[in-house]
């Protein structure tokens, strides 16, 4: 996917997150610290981990998680993807 911006908070109690950024950089907030996350890195969300990601120019990431995850977890949000659609 690619983004730009500010996400909402959010967490997936259910599943792990993996980002694996291909191109830009990224940054993913917790309560208490900042991760930044460039080309050729991944990182790892545990389950029930509230976050927030960004990117200040456009970021392509492979996210990895199972079918039927919703992308703001159960944050409803404007931001809020329909769900299970492949492209």
């Amino acid at each position: 996917m690619k983004f730009q911006g500010d996400f909402v908070w959010h967490d997936h109690p259910d599943t792990d997150e993996v980002f694996l950024v291909t191109k830009g950089e990224m940054e993913i907030e917790f309560r208490d610290r900042l991760v930044m996350v460039s080309a050729g890195e991944m990182f790892v969300i545990p389950k029930g981990v509230e976050h927030c990601t960004r990117a200040n120019q456009e970021c392509q990431v492979m996210l990895i998680e199972p079918r039927g995850v919703v992308n703001t977890g159960e944050s409803a949000s404007e931001l809020t993807a329909p769900n299970d659609v492949w492209i």
